[in-house]
């Protein structure tokens, strides 16, 4: 508040309750030890985004800065796969942890003004996953799984709920697209282009809202 806000007494900041409202904070009493604000919430936070991400867990510090920006984008269901190209050493990062995951989620509220925190489910065992749970919940949505160069154009706008399945940079083995296909997903591609996958979340994301 000092450093970054340099706020002082009577000024107005953006504030908002984790899983409430968002609104304006004025500050009454500032200095090293306390701050005290007069909080009014206002408003509701921004609507979530009706798509749920399955995405192959990707290298740590690629992790970090995505699930920064799903959060910014207002993607409120991660769910984080294990996958042939996945390395098993991933599965044991620290940036896995529940508290390294919440900070990341967290800043991602903050630059977008929302307070509602995403959902991060962890599946690190892919074919049981698929198989077992997946058909449950991809359920009423429209299913699509990004594959670089292979299936249909990626679709522009939806209309409806989506689930969203993005591999690993290279994409997923035919094995796991076959598995993916018999459940339902359509698979699709944004052109010829192998992208990292923190490019091509933030593309595909923009792509369908």
């Amino acid at each position: 508040m000092l450093e970054v806000h340099r706020a002082n007494h009577g000024d107005h900041l953006a504030v908002g309750l984790i899983g409430g409202r968002i609104g304006t904070g004025t500050v009454t009493v500032i200095d090293r030890t306390v701050l005290e604000m007069d909080i009014r919430l206002e408003r509701d936070p921004p609507a979530a985004l009706p798509l749920t991400i399955v995405l192959a867990l990707p290298r740590p510090k690629v992790l970090r800065r995505v699930l920064y920006s799903l959060s910014v984008l207002g993607v409120k269901r991660i769910i984080l796969v294990n996958a042939a190209r996945v390395e098993k050493s991933y599965w044991q990062s620290p940036f896995l942890a529940p508290e390294a995951v919440r900070h990341q989620l967290l800043l991602g509220l903050e630059q977008s003004c929302d307070t509602v925190l995403p959902e991060v489910i962890l599946k690190p065992l892919f074919r049981p996953f698929v198989e077992d749970e997946l058909p449950m919940i991809m359920a009423g949505t429209t299913a699509l799984a990004a594959h670089p160069g292979a299936g249909e154009p990626f679709p522009c706008q939806s209309s409806g709920p989506v689930m969203l399945a993005v591999g690993p940079e290279g994409g997923f083995v035919p094995y796991e697209i076959e598995m993916l296909v018999t459940r339902g997903f359509t698979v699709v591609s944004l052109g010829e282009r192998i992208l990292n996958v923190e490019t091509a979340v933030p593309a595909l994301v923009s792509r369908l809202f």
